[in-house]
């Protein structure tokens, strides 16, 4: 018996043989996994109406998308495609997981670049939480209409926000296998529950601490931002330490265009949007320059190392030495939630990536 495993990375960087280990073992061989090249390896199924993207979108995108994926899923050589992932609170599509994994995880760089910029035009608050989203509805469609013919089945978890310190790891709270989306509903539940973390009232500092083997980039890194900044005051400080943060995009182009524009602003960016082509070719750039920016309604500040200054600030962050702020608020001594540092209340956060910080 064949079995291949792709990882789902869509836009990010493929998995090194260290990272393939750490998350799969080291018993499987390496020549089981197979890259996602999510800008030559897919092919077409079928389109999205424009009619329809008007119509989800509210009238901000009026445009078809074109639904590829990876031509291996289409491969008659596969009996049976697991696709296999969590379901937790996600910037883009609302709730993480489910078709998103096909049609973006492994999906072509058309509906990869229109879907994420119709969820930061449509307003990242709107949908964080959320299922039935304009882009889950996208993503709905695509499966309704074109992905009949896929022998897929869904195995779907809802893991704790928290890390259990026994373990080192979150710990699996559900479990939802099947071929329907009721299984995603279920599971979309129980994460509106587990994962999106309700406090009393905004805060004027946080901290959160993007580990330094998991988050290397900004495309990665700025979940600090768009899981956190419900919770943070206006001209509160969002302070990001990023031991890890090595550069702004996950490839050469995105990170040029990161670095040419930065994170300034919706109203900006959509305008220069407008205005640029190598903006208009790469949407899903645009899109995260808008949810990585803070449209001056607080500050961020990012510590780190491997980016200079210079560097930091010319996509319009903060930079503040890591070294001290590392010494100051030391992820190992902080707790989750509210802490007292010098007389000072700061509101720590440990993985960005395991849930949702929202005002009760």
């Amino acid at each position: 018996m064949q079995i291949d495993i792709m990882p789902a990375l869509g836009t990010h960087n493929p998995m090194t043989e260290k990272e393939i280990k750490d998350m799969f073992g080291r018993n499987i061989p390496l020549d089981s996994f197979i890259v996602h090249k999510w800008r030559e390896d897919t092919i077409n199924i079928g389109t999205v109406p424009s009619e329809y993207v008007n119509e989800i979108s509210e009238g901000r995108v009026n445009a078809s998308i074109d639904v590829n994926v990876n031509k291996r899923i289409l491969s008659d050589e596969y009996d049976l495609i697991i696709s296999l992932g969590q379901v937790l609170p996600h910037e883009v599509v609302g709730m993480a997981n489910y078709n998103k994994n096909i049609f973006v995880g492994c999906g072509g760089e058309d509906i990869i670049n229109k879907s994420h910029f119709i969820g930061a035009v449509y307003g990242m608050e709107r949908l964080l939480g959320k299922d039935n989203s304009p882009v889950r509805k996208i993503y709905d469609y695509a499966e309704k209409n074109f992905s009949q013919d896929i022998p897929l089945i869904y195995i779907l978890t809802v893991n704790s926000t928290e890390i259990n310190p026994d373990t080192g790891l979150t710990d699996l709270k559900g479990l939802f296998i099947g071929e329907k989306r009721d299984i995603f509903e279920q599971a979309v539940e129980l994460s509106q529950k587990v994962n999106i973390n309700r406090i009393s009232g905004p805060v004027e500092k946080a901290v959160v601490y993007l580990d330094r083997e998991e988050f290397k980039s900004t495309w990665l890194g700025c979940k600090a931002i768009y899981r956190t900044r419900k919770i943070i005051a206006d001209g509160g400080e969002l302070i990001i330490l990023a031991p890890g943060l090595k550069q702004f995009g996950e490839d050469e182009q995105i990170d040029a265009l990161i670095r040419k524009y930065g994170y300034i602003g919706k109203k900006k960016i959509l305008k220069l949007t407008k205005e640029n082509k190598d903006l208009r070719n790469n949407l899903s750039v645009a899109a995260h320059l808008i949810q990585g920016s803070t449209n001056d309604r607080f500050r961020v500040s990012v510590a780190c190392k491997h980016l200079s200054r210079e560097e930091i600030e010319s996509v319009n962050f903060n930079y503040i030495s890591l070294d001290r702020s590392m010494e100051k608020y030391n992820p190992d001594r902080l707790v989750s939630g509210f802490n007292q540092i010098n007389g000072e209340k700061v509101y720590f956060v440990e993985n960005p990536a395991t849930g949702l910080w929202d005002i009760r």
